[in-house]
């Protein structure tokens, strides 16, 4: 039996991130045959879940997701980090590497409230925090309210059922992990684009970590990784950040990626769409891409990509 675990696995307390804490142990555990032990999951409170009254680009973005884990692990607290990679900065310090991406989930958003977006209500109101889901809607039904809607997943679902707002957006691949995958009507992409990295867990450690590099490489799962990579260096690119409504996805097609993106004005009523076919790491065709969406751009949505991602 195990007694001192090989791996401190550090999370965030939300029951999603614990789910995903709990899917990153059990991979690591079958891929080495090792005991549940061997791993410890080790619970850190971020700031994002501190504040739920304002928008998250409001507060200095994704880092509220990954400060404290970042932390815990330059201090050696803990060896590795589970990350929803889609709230993931695009730029990451030099000292931590990118070690793990797990099979990828569902890429859907899943409308609640509503069984199409057609079928939503006049003048409903939708309730979200991101700007993607924001920008998204108001293209495709001008007359909808945004309303801010933050908090975890059963957060969210408890405020649409009081109420609070009349249809809600949340990640399939969250709903799935928390056993809830009935809820909703999932949007195909062809009409309604996920964020960069969707339905993506990611482990991160310290770069000069040999050991935990070789434990993590085990679970890394490389189809996940070339598409995943593709639309962060796409998010970097453009100059995305928090406030950038970006939706895309690229999809292993043979040898291939197919990526898939559009740009949206805050409120919606521009947007401009593009789509390549690129080899796995050709970065250069993710620039090319980039330049001409922002090319084709507008000035409404060109103002919204000039961040660091």
């Amino acid at each position: 039996m195990q007694t001192q675990p090989l791996i401190r696995l550090g999370t965030r307390r939300s029951p999603l991130a614990m789910a995903q804490a709990h899917e990153t142990r059990a991979r690591l555990c079958a891929a080495h045959d090792w005991d549940e032990s061997a791993v410890e999951l080790v619970p850190v409170v971020a700031g994002g879940d501190k504040i739920q009254d304002r928008p998250l680009a409001d507060m200095g973005g994704k880092a509220l997701w990954t400060r404290e884990l970042d932390g815990w692990l330059h201090e050696g607290r803990i060896d590795a980090a589970v990350h929803s990679l889609k709230d993931v900065e695009t730029l990451r310090p030099d000292w931590i590497a990118l070690a793990a991406i797990l099979p990828r989930a569902d890429r859907r958003d899943v409308l609640l409230g509503a069984p199409s977006i057609d079928a939503i209500a006049q003048g409903a109101r939708l309730g979200t925090s991101a700007p993607r889901r924001a920008a998204q809607m108001k293209n495709l039904r001008p007359d909808i309210e945004v309303v801010l809607f933050r908090g975890n997943v059963a957060t969210r679902m408890a405020k649409l059922q009081a109420g609070e707002a009349d249809v809600t957006l949340l990640a399939a691949a969250g709903l799935e992990r928390l056993g809830e995958s009935g809820v909703g009507t999932p949007l195909e992409v062809a009409e309604w684009l996920p964020a960069p990295s969707q339905g993506a867990i990611g482990i991160e450690c310290r770069s000069d970590d040999e050991q935990t590099l070789g434990y993590l490489a085990a679970i890394d799962h490389a189809p996940s990784r070339a598409e995943v990579r593709a639309e962060r260096a796409l998010l970097e690119a453009l100059g995305g950040s928090c406030h950038s409504p970006v939706g895309v996805l690229a999809e292993a097609d043979g040898e291939a990626i197919r990526m898939v993106a559009a740009l949206f004005s805050a409120d919606g009523a521009e947007r401009v769409d593009g789509e390549a076919s690129l080899a796995p790491h050709d970065d250069d065709a993710v620039r090319a891409l980039a330049a001409d969406l922002l090319g084709l751009a507008t000035p409404g949505i060109t103002a919204l990509f000039t961040g660091e991602g």
